[in-house]
């Protein structure tokens, strides 16, 4: 899709941006869209539980960390308010809607339903959900051409990907559209062509997690061993040598060598691992009981999360 990129006119039109749902995705969304200058970002929710504070706080986070100017802080939050109601003529000013509510196929359904009855008939709608299917979502859309999937990843203002996922009706225009808009605000968005269960991205990393589960439960080495292999070795070239990639490197013929011997020996389980079933019927939750495959106290669930941010922000970043 970026050869077919419109340039700076589309980077810069402005743009009035409804984030629907103001929890901690939607703050996030609301701060990624507040980059482009060209942007006026509204923030909707059934009730202000300290909105604007949180995303302040977050903003000044990122200048604590070098990574935004002060200046940037003062102008993306100017871009940023939130609203406590939506009436016909405040949503006729609306170019696209971003769903951020949590995942409940009814509610959104009916947040879709009830936005049509406000907005203008070009108005762009945008769900955030990491599962949900979009055309599912749109079910209640009359205009289904304009309705795309936004999968983003949390934390939203930091990892670079969004999943724009086309619903059965989405059109090429409406998918094309919210790509270039994601891009002038520097995501790195990509397009999944057909609405299916886990998308692009959550359907490599869970075909990971079930080998890497499956390794564990076999008894072929613990939980630490398992992520030692990943961190250490192919993971650590990733973000430079993705697989495709590597398979022309080594080229597709050793692949399919590689392939010929390896995958009949690989975990082809349709249902969860035993050993998964067995922990969650043990309470073992990892962070939320203090145990899954490690044992976590409050202190290293915080570094944990802190080196996350950490590490992020120096990749992407380098500071």
């Amino acid at each position: 899709m970026e050869n077919n990129y419109v340039g700076k006119k589309m980077r810069y039109m402005k743009r009035n941006v409804l984030i629907y749902g103001a929890g901690l995705m939607g703050r996030g969304i609301a701060q990624v869209y507040a980059r482009n200058p060209e942007h006026t970002v509204y923030l909707y929710d059934i009730k202000d539980n300290g909105t604007m504070e949180k995303i302040e706080a977050s903003l000044a986070d990122f200048v604590s960390k070098g990574v935004l100017t002060e200046e940037d802080k003062t102008a993306q939050m100017a871009r940023i308010s939130f609203v406590p109601e939506l009436t016909k003529d405040f949503c006729q000013t609306i170019d696209i809607v971003v769903e951020a509510v949590f995942e409940n196929m009814e509610l959104k359904q009916n947040v879709f339903a009830n936005l049509e009855e406000l907005c203008r008939e070009d108005t762009i709608f945008c769900t955030n959900s990491s599962v949900m299917s979009p055309t599912e979502i749109s079910a209640k859309v009359k205009n289904k051409s304009r309705f795309v999937g936004t999968h983003f990843w949390n934390p939203a203002t930091l990892i670079p990907l969004v999943e724009i996922i086309k619903a059965k009706d989405s059109s090429d225009e409406t998918a094309q559209t919210v790509y270039d808009i994601l891009s002038s605000v520097g995501k790195k968005p990509i397009i999944c062509r057909k609405d299916v269960p886990g998308f692009v991205a959550n359907r490599l990393q869970h075909a990971l997690w079930r080998e890497a589960i499956y390794i564990v439960e076999q008894g072929i080495a613990d939980a630490e061993t398992v992520d030692k292999a990943i961190k250490y070795s192919f993971g650590l070239r990733l973000p430079q040598l993705p697989p495709l990639v590597n398979s022309d490197m080594v080229g597709t013929d050793l692949t399919y060598n590689i392939h010929s011997y390896i995958l009949k020996y690989l975990c082809d389980a349709k249902e969860p691992s035993p050993l998964l079933v067995k922990m969650k019927d043990e309470g073992k939750m990892g962070f939320k009981s203090g145990e899954g495959f490690y044992k976590w106290d409050q202190a290293s669930i915080e570094k944990e999360n802190a080196d996350l941010n950490a590490y992020l922000i120096k990749m992407l970043y380098n500071k």
